[in-house]
Protein backbone atom coordinates (compact mmCIF):
# COMPACT_ATOMS: atom_id res chain seq x y z
CA UNK A 1 0.00 0.00 0.00
CA UNK A 2 1.33 3.72 -1.29
CA UNK A 3 1.82 6.16 1.82
CA UNK A 4 -0.62 7.91 3.16
CA UNK A 5 -2.02 10.71 1.26
CA UNK A 6 -2.22 14.05 3.14
CA UNK A 7 -4.28 17.10 2.40
CA UNK A 8 -1.13 19.06 0.46
CA UNK A 9 -1.12 15.60 -1.77
CA UNK A 10 -4.06 16.63 -3.14
CA UNK A 11 -4.36 20.28 -3.07
CA UNK A 12 -1.07 20.10 -5.42
CA UNK A 13 -4.18 18.72 -8.33
CA UNK A 14 -4.51 21.83 -9.95
CA UNK A 15 -8.01 20.71 -10.75
CA UNK A 16 -9.02 19.77 -7.44
CA UNK A 17 -7.99 23.18 -6.02
CA UNK A 18 -10.41 24.51 -8.85
CA UNK A 19 -13.14 22.55 -7.83
CA UNK A 20 -12.73 22.97 -4.41
CA UNK A 21 -12.67 26.64 -4.43
CA UNK A 22 -15.72 26.56 -7.03
CA UNK A 23 -17.90 24.60 -4.93
CA UNK A 24 -16.88 26.60 -1.32
CA UNK A 25 -18.47 29.85 -3.33
CA UNK A 26 -21.35 28.16 -4.15
CA UNK A 27 -21.96 26.77 -0.95
CA UNK A 28 -21.52 29.76 1.30
CA UNK A 29 -23.84 31.43 -1.24
CA UNK A 30 -26.40 28.69 -0.87
CA UNK A 31 -26.40 29.04 2.51
CA UNK A 32 -26.30 33.39 2.42
CA UNK A 33 -29.44 32.70 -0.26
CA UNK A 34 -31.26 31.06 2.84
CA UNK A 35 -31.05 33.41 5.20
CA UNK A 36 -32.08 36.58 2.89
CA UNK A 37 -35.05 34.82 1.07
CA UNK A 38 -36.58 34.19 4.53
CA UNK A 39 -35.68 37.68 5.72
CA UNK A 40 -36.94 38.74 2.59
CA UNK A 41 -39.97 36.61 2.31
CA UNK A 42 -40.71 37.04 5.93
CA UNK A 43 -40.60 41.31 5.69
CA UNK A 44 -42.79 41.11 2.40
CA UNK A 45 -45.65 38.73 3.66
CA UNK A 46 -45.46 38.60 7.56
CA UNK A 47 -46.48 35.48 7.28
CA UNK A 48 -44.29 32.34 8.72
CA UNK A 49 -45.68 29.63 6.95
CA UNK A 50 -44.70 31.41 3.91
CA UNK A 51 -41.83 32.04 5.00
CA UNK A 52 -40.91 27.83 5.77
CA UNK A 53 -42.29 26.95 2.34
CA UNK A 54 -40.16 29.46 0.70
CA UNK A 55 -37.25 27.97 2.88
CA UNK A 56 -38.34 24.30 1.82
CA UNK A 57 -38.17 25.08 -1.42
CA UNK A 58 -34.50 25.54 -1.54
CA UNK A 59 -34.49 21.88 -0.75
CA UNK A 60 -37.59 19.81 -1.72
CA UNK A 61 -37.58 20.10 -5.62
CA UNK A 62 -34.14 18.47 -5.36
CA UNK A 63 -35.78 15.23 -4.44
CA UNK A 64 -37.17 15.05 -7.63
CA UNK A 65 -33.81 16.27 -9.40
CA UNK A 66 -31.86 13.51 -8.04
CA UNK A 67 -34.23 11.05 -9.09
CA UNK A 68 -34.92 12.07 -13.04
CA UNK A 69 -32.35 14.59 -13.79
CA UNK A 70 -29.54 13.44 -12.12
CA UNK A 71 -28.48 10.66 -15.32
CA UNK A 72 -27.32 13.60 -17.31
CA UNK A 73 -24.44 13.70 -15.42
CA UNK A 74 -23.69 10.53 -17.49
CA UNK A 75 -24.84 11.70 -20.37
CA UNK A 76 -23.54 14.85 -21.08
CA UNK A 77 -19.75 15.55 -20.13
CA UNK A 78 -19.62 16.10 -16.97
CA UNK A 79 -17.24 19.67 -16.95
CA UNK A 80 -19.27 21.15 -18.93
CA UNK A 81 -22.51 20.08 -17.10
CA UNK A 82 -21.13 21.71 -13.78
CA UNK A 83 -20.43 24.99 -15.88
CA UNK A 84 -23.66 25.83 -17.87
CA UNK A 85 -25.52 24.73 -14.45
CA UNK A 86 -23.63 27.08 -12.29
CA UNK A 87 -24.06 29.56 -14.94
CA UNK A 88 -27.58 29.06 -15.18
CA UNK A 89 -28.55 29.40 -10.88
CA UNK A 90 -26.20 32.31 -11.03
CA UNK A 91 -28.78 33.86 -13.69
CA UNK A 92 -31.87 32.34 -11.39
CA UNK A 93 -30.73 33.97 -8.64
CA UNK A 94 -30.48 37.82 -10.05
CA UNK A 95 -34.18 37.24 -11.14
CA UNK A 96 -35.09 36.58 -7.74
CA UNK A 97 -33.12 39.82 -6.43
CA UNK A 98 -35.31 41.90 -8.84
CA UNK A 99 -37.61 43.96 -6.04
CA UNK A 100 -41.12 43.35 -6.15
CA UNK A 101 -40.71 40.17 -7.47
CA UNK A 102 -44.11 38.78 -7.25
CA UNK A 103 -44.06 35.74 -4.22
CA UNK A 104 -44.89 32.75 -6.60
CA UNK A 105 -42.56 33.75 -9.53
CA UNK A 106 -39.96 33.81 -6.38
CA UNK A 107 -41.03 30.19 -5.80
CA UNK A 108 -40.54 29.12 -8.81
CA UNK A 109 -37.20 30.34 -9.76
CA UNK A 110 -35.65 29.06 -5.70
CA UNK A 111 -37.47 25.70 -7.24
CA UNK A 112 -35.53 25.45 -10.21
CA UNK A 113 -32.59 26.65 -8.41
CA UNK A 114 -33.31 23.69 -6.05
CA UNK A 115 -34.45 21.03 -9.08
CA UNK A 116 -30.94 21.89 -10.65
CA UNK A 117 -28.67 21.30 -7.07
CA UNK A 118 -28.19 17.84 -7.21
CA UNK A 119 -27.46 17.59 -10.83
CA UNK A 120 -24.15 19.50 -10.03
CA UNK A 121 -23.72 17.34 -7.12
CA UNK A 122 -23.62 13.86 -8.64
CA UNK A 123 -21.31 15.78 -11.80
CA UNK A 124 -18.92 17.06 -9.47
CA UNK A 125 -18.81 13.48 -7.30
CA UNK A 126 -18.54 11.67 -10.19
CA UNK A 127 -15.91 13.61 -11.75
CA UNK A 128 -13.78 13.72 -9.10
CA UNK A 129 -12.44 10.26 -9.06
CA UNK A 130 -11.08 11.02 -12.48
CA UNK A 131 -9.46 14.30 -11.21
CA UNK A 132 -7.67 12.95 -8.30
CA UNK A 133 -7.23 9.23 -8.95
CA UNK A 134 -8.55 6.68 -6.19
CA UNK A 135 -5.52 7.09 -4.24
CA UNK A 136 -6.38 10.74 -3.44
CA UNK A 137 -10.14 10.49 -3.73
CA UNK A 138 -11.02 9.67 -0.22
CA UNK A 139 -8.91 11.99 1.40
CA UNK A 140 -10.43 14.87 -1.15
CA UNK A 141 -13.44 14.00 0.01
CA UNK A 142 -12.59 14.65 3.82
CA UNK A 143 -11.53 18.12 2.63
CA UNK A 144 -14.74 18.34 0.57
CA UNK A 145 -16.85 17.58 3.91
CA UNK A 146 -15.00 19.83 6.53
CA UNK A 147 -14.92 22.68 3.45
CA UNK A 148 -18.97 22.04 3.11
CA UNK A 149 -19.95 22.23 7.27
CA UNK A 150 -17.36 24.97 7.74
CA UNK A 151 -18.87 27.07 5.06
CA UNK A 152 -22.21 26.43 6.06
CA UNK A 153 -21.57 27.53 9.86
CA UNK A 154 -19.89 30.30 7.71
CA UNK A 155 -22.59 31.07 5.44
CA UNK A 156 -25.51 31.09 8.07
CA UNK A 157 -23.58 33.80 10.40
CA UNK A 158 -22.49 35.56 7.26
CA UNK A 159 -25.85 35.96 6.06
CA UNK A 160 -27.07 37.50 9.01
CA UNK A 161 -24.29 40.06 9.23
CA UNK A 162 -24.68 41.17 5.64
CA UNK A 163 -28.34 41.86 5.77
CA UNK A 164 -28.04 43.74 8.90
CA UNK A 165 -25.00 45.98 7.16
CA UNK A 166 -26.90 45.99 3.73
CA UNK A 167 -30.42 43.96 2.50
CA UNK A 168 -31.67 40.99 1.47
CA UNK A 169 -31.01 41.87 -2.41
CA UNK A 170 -28.04 42.70 -2.09
CA UNK A 171 -27.32 39.26 -0.46
CA UNK A 172 -28.71 37.46 -3.49
CA UNK A 173 -26.74 39.67 -5.76
CA UNK A 174 -23.60 38.41 -4.20
CA UNK A 175 -24.79 34.74 -4.05
CA UNK A 176 -25.33 35.23 -8.28
CA UNK A 177 -21.60 36.16 -8.38
CA UNK A 178 -20.97 32.95 -6.73
CA UNK A 179 -22.26 31.26 -9.00
CA UNK A 180 -20.43 32.80 -11.87
CA UNK A 181 -17.09 32.88 -10.22
CA UNK A 182 -17.46 28.91 -9.78
CA UNK A 183 -18.45 28.82 -13.89
CA UNK A 184 -15.11 31.02 -14.83
CA UNK A 185 -12.85 28.45 -12.61
CA UNK A 186 -14.34 25.62 -13.78
CA UNK A 187 -14.30 26.75 -17.69
CA UNK A 188 -10.34 27.71 -17.03
CA UNK A 189 -8.99 25.56 -15.08
CA UNK A 190 -10.75 22.02 -15.57
CA UNK A 191 -9.82 20.46 -19.05
CA UNK A 192 -12.80 18.69 -20.75
CA UNK A 193 -13.68 15.12 -20.50
CA UNK A 194 -16.09 13.00 -22.62
CA UNK A 195 -19.58 11.84 -21.56
CA UNK A 196 -19.41 8.65 -19.12
CA UNK A 197 -21.96 7.15 -21.03
CA UNK A 198 -22.27 8.27 -24.74
CA UNK A 199 -24.75 5.78 -26.80
CA UNK A 200 -28.30 6.32 -26.03
CA UNK A 201 -29.90 3.51 -24.35
CA UNK A 202 -32.83 1.31 -25.16
CA UNK A 203 -35.51 2.05 -23.58
CA UNK A 204 -37.23 4.86 -21.29
CA UNK A 205 -36.45 7.48 -18.84
CA UNK A 206 -38.24 5.21 -16.04
CA UNK A 207 -36.26 1.94 -17.42
CA UNK A 208 -32.79 4.05 -16.95
CA UNK A 209 -33.91 5.15 -13.30
CA UNK A 210 -34.88 1.21 -12.74
CA UNK A 211 -31.49 -0.21 -14.00
CA UNK A 212 -29.99 2.28 -11.28
CA UNK A 213 -31.86 1.82 -8.76
CA UNK A 214 -31.10 -2.29 -9.53
CA UNK A 215 -27.77 -1.67 -9.43
CA UNK A 216 -27.65 0.39 -6.24
CA UNK A 217 -28.98 -2.70 -4.55
CA UNK A 218 -27.58 -5.02 -6.99
CA UNK A 219 -25.17 -7.11 -3.89
CA UNK A 220 -25.55 -7.29 -0.16
CA UNK A 221 -22.06 -4.95 0.22
CA UNK A 222 -23.86 -2.03 -2.10
CA UNK A 223 -26.95 -2.58 -0.08
CA UNK A 224 -25.60 -2.17 3.33
CA UNK A 225 -23.54 0.92 2.19
CA UNK A 226 -26.79 2.86 0.81
CA UNK A 227 -28.46 2.07 3.78
CA UNK A 228 -26.11 3.07 6.34
CA UNK A 229 -25.99 6.50 4.15
CA UNK A 230 -29.55 6.49 4.71
CA UNK A 231 -29.71 5.75 8.35
CA UNK A 232 -27.56 8.68 9.15
CA UNK A 233 -30.91 10.75 8.60
CA UNK A 234 -32.18 9.16 11.20
CA UNK A 235 -29.43 9.58 13.45
CA UNK A 236 -29.24 13.19 12.81
CA UNK A 237 -33.06 14.03 13.59
CA UNK A 238 -32.44 16.46 16.27
CA UNK A 239 -31.46 18.71 13.67
CA UNK A 240 -35.00 19.35 12.88
CA UNK A 241 -36.04 18.82 16.62
CA UNK A 242 -34.04 21.75 17.52
CA UNK A 243 -36.54 24.52 18.45
CA UNK A 244 -38.57 21.87 20.56
CA UNK A 245 -35.27 20.56 22.30
CA UNK A 246 -34.08 23.77 23.21
CA UNK A 247 -38.18 24.79 24.45
CA UNK A 248 -37.82 21.76 27.18
CA UNK A 249 -34.88 23.52 29.03
CA UNK A 250 -36.67 27.20 28.45
CA UNK A 251 -34.36 27.87 25.72
CA UNK A 252 -34.16 30.69 23.44
CA UNK A 253 -33.39 31.17 19.80
CA UNK A 254 -29.96 31.14 20.99
CA UNK A 255 -30.17 27.63 22.51
CA UNK A 256 -31.94 26.39 18.98
CA UNK A 257 -28.32 28.10 17.53
CA UNK A 258 -26.11 26.10 18.95
CA UNK A 259 -28.40 22.73 18.79
CA UNK A 260 -27.70 23.27 15.07
CA UNK A 261 -24.27 24.21 14.98
CA UNK A 262 -23.58 20.90 17.31
CA UNK A 263 -23.85 18.51 13.94
CA UNK A 264 -21.35 20.35 11.18
CA UNK A 265 -19.06 21.23 14.63
CA UNK A 266 -19.02 17.36 14.85
CA UNK A 267 -18.98 17.01 11.31
CA UNK A 268 -15.55 19.00 11.02
CA UNK A 269 -13.99 17.34 13.89
CA UNK A 270 -14.86 13.80 12.53
CA UNK A 271 -13.75 14.25 8.82
CA UNK A 272 -10.82 16.28 10.29
CA UNK A 273 -9.47 13.05 12.43
CA UNK A 274 -11.01 10.16 10.51
CA UNK A 275 -8.98 11.60 7.06
CA UNK A 276 -6.09 12.25 9.68
CA UNK A 277 -5.25 9.56 11.73
CA UNK A 278 -6.92 6.27 10.20
CA UNK A 279 -4.99 4.74 7.24
CA UNK A 280 -7.02 3.98 4.48
CA UNK A 281 -6.93 0.60 4.31
CA UNK A 282 -8.86 0.76 7.45
CA UNK A 283 -11.68 2.94 6.58
CA UNK A 284 -13.95 0.93 4.94
CA UNK A 285 -13.70 -2.20 7.50
CA UNK A 286 -14.50 0.39 9.98
CA UNK A 287 -17.80 1.64 8.63
CA UNK A 288 -20.01 -0.92 10.67
CA UNK A 289 -18.79 0.44 14.35
CA UNK A 290 -19.04 4.12 13.04
CA UNK A 291 -22.53 4.02 12.58
CA UNK A 292 -23.38 2.46 15.70
CA UNK A 293 -21.10 4.92 17.18
CA UNK A 294 -23.63 7.71 15.56
CA UNK A 295 -26.59 6.10 16.52
CA UNK A 296 -25.80 5.40 20.13
CA UNK A 297 -25.26 9.27 22.10
CA UNK A 298 -28.83 10.12 19.95
CA UNK A 299 -29.97 7.13 21.92
CA UNK A 300 -29.07 8.12 25.11
CA UNK A 301 -31.75 11.23 24.76
CA UNK A 302 -33.73 9.20 26.38
CA UNK A 303 -32.20 9.97 29.54
CA UNK A 304 -33.23 13.33 29.17
CA UNK A 305 -29.46 14.58 29.78
CA UNK A 306 -29.06 18.57 30.56
CA UNK A 307 -28.71 21.00 27.64
CA UNK A 308 -24.90 20.61 27.39
CA UNK A 309 -24.58 17.19 27.55
CA UNK A 310 -27.27 17.00 24.87
CA UNK A 311 -25.15 19.43 22.54
CA UNK A 312 -21.87 17.11 23.31
CA UNK A 313 -24.08 14.24 22.29
CA UNK A 314 -24.78 15.57 19.52
CA UNK A 315 -21.63 16.84 18.60
CA UNK A 316 -20.52 13.36 18.69
CA UNK A 317 -23.11 11.56 16.77
CA UNK A 318 -22.44 14.34 13.78
CA UNK A 319 -19.04 13.72 13.59
CA UNK A 320 -19.67 10.05 13.65
CA UNK A 321 -22.06 10.78 11.40
CA UNK A 322 -20.55 12.47 9.05
CA UNK A 323 -17.66 9.93 8.80
CA UNK A 324 -20.45 7.22 7.75
CA UNK A 325 -21.97 9.66 5.24
CA UNK A 326 -17.81 10.44 3.84
CA UNK A 327 -16.99 6.67 3.54
CA UNK A 328 -19.99 5.22 2.62
CA UNK A 329 -20.12 7.65 -0.57
CA UNK A 330 -16.43 7.17 -1.47
CA UNK A 331 -16.55 3.03 -0.97
CA UNK A 332 -20.29 3.28 -2.80
CA UNK A 333 -18.71 5.89 -6.09
CA UNK A 334 -15.37 3.49 -6.39
CA UNK A 335 -17.77 0.30 -6.63
CA UNK A 336 -19.81 2.17 -9.39
CA UNK A 337 -19.33 1.93 -13.02
CA UNK A 338 -18.60 5.27 -14.54
CA UNK A 339 -21.27 5.13 -17.09
CA UNK A 340 -23.86 4.88 -13.93
CA UNK A 341 -22.21 6.91 -11.60
CA UNK A 342 -23.35 10.21 -11.85
CA UNK A 343 -26.88 8.75 -11.64
CA UNK A 344 -26.34 6.56 -9.01
CA UNK A 345 -24.63 9.12 -6.58
CA UNK A 346 -27.98 11.34 -7.07
CA UNK A 347 -30.73 8.94 -6.44
CA UNK A 348 -28.65 7.82 -3.23
CA UNK A 349 -28.42 10.86 -1.90
CA UNK A 350 -31.81 11.41 -2.69
CA UNK A 351 -32.87 9.08 -0.77
CA UNK A 352 -31.01 10.22 2.14
CA UNK A 353 -32.45 13.94 1.70
CA UNK A 354 -35.82 12.59 1.89
CA UNK A 355 -35.20 10.50 4.94
CA UNK A 356 -33.72 13.50 5.83
CA UNK A 357 -37.05 15.60 5.60
CA UNK A 358 -39.19 12.64 7.15
CA UNK A 359 -37.72 12.12 10.31
CA UNK A 360 -38.15 15.23 11.96
CA UNK A 361 -41.61 15.27 10.91
CA UNK A 362 -42.31 11.95 12.71
CA UNK A 363 -40.00 13.21 15.39
CA UNK A 364 -42.46 15.79 15.75
CA UNK A 365 -45.15 13.63 15.97
CA UNK A 366 -44.10 11.48 18.46
CA UNK A 367 -42.82 14.39 20.38
CA UNK A 368 -46.48 15.71 20.92
CA UNK A 369 -47.43 12.30 22.60
CA UNK A 370 -44.69 12.22 24.46
CA UNK A 371 -41.80 14.92 24.55
CA UNK A 372 -38.54 16.07 22.07
CA UNK A 373 -35.64 14.52 24.43
CA UNK A 374 -37.77 11.05 24.18
CA UNK A 375 -39.15 11.16 20.58
CA UNK A 376 -35.15 11.66 19.44
CA UNK A 377 -33.86 9.54 22.39
CA UNK A 378 -36.25 6.36 20.56
CA UNK A 379 -34.94 7.78 17.24
CA UNK A 380 -31.57 6.98 18.47
CA UNK A 381 -32.39 3.59 20.12
CA UNK A 382 -33.83 2.81 16.26
CA UNK A 383 -30.88 4.26 14.48
CA UNK A 384 -28.45 2.19 16.75
CA UNK A 385 -30.24 -1.33 17.04
CA UNK A 386 -30.68 -0.68 12.56
CA UNK A 387 -26.53 -0.07 12.41
CA UNK A 388 -26.04 -3.26 14.81
CA UNK A 389 -27.70 -4.84 11.59
CA UNK A 390 -26.43 -3.47 8.85
CA UNK A 391 -22.95 -3.35 10.43
CA UNK A 392 -23.22 -7.61 10.52
CA UNK A 393 -24.51 -7.49 6.84
CA UNK A 394 -21.56 -5.04 6.23
CA UNK A 395 -18.99 -7.64 7.56
CA UNK A 396 -20.32 -10.28 5.99
CA UNK A 397 -20.12 -8.26 2.70
CA UNK A 398 -16.75 -7.56 3.26
CA UNK A 399 -15.57 -11.32 3.68
CA UNK A 400 -16.93 -12.67 0.14
CA UNK A 401 -16.13 -9.10 -1.87
CA UNK A 402 -13.73 -6.73 -0.54
CA UNK A 403 -14.10 -2.97 -0.99
CA UNK A 404 -11.47 -2.23 -3.70
CA UNK A 405 -9.07 0.51 -1.72
CA UNK A 406 -5.90 2.22 -2.82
Amino acid sequence: MAGAVSYRDVFRVPEFRAMWLAELQSVAGDQLARVALSVLVFADTGSAALTGLTYALTFVPSLLGGVFLTGLADRFPRRDLILWIDGLRGCLILLVAIPAMPFWSLCVLVGIVSLLQPVFKSAQLALLPDVLGEERFSTGMAIRSITIQSAQMAGFAGGGLLIAVFNPYVVLVLDALTFFGSAILIRLRLQHRPAARTAPEPGARGSSIGQTWGLLFADRGMRALVLMLWLMALVAVYEGMAAPYAALFGGSAVTVGIILAADPLGSVIGAFLFSKFVPEHRRPGLLGPLSIAAAAPVALCLLHPNIVISVLLFVIAGAFGTIVVMQTTTSMTLRLPDARRGQAIGMSNSGLTTATGISPLLAGILSDKTNAATAIGWFGLAGTAAAVLLALAWRRAERTTPVQTP
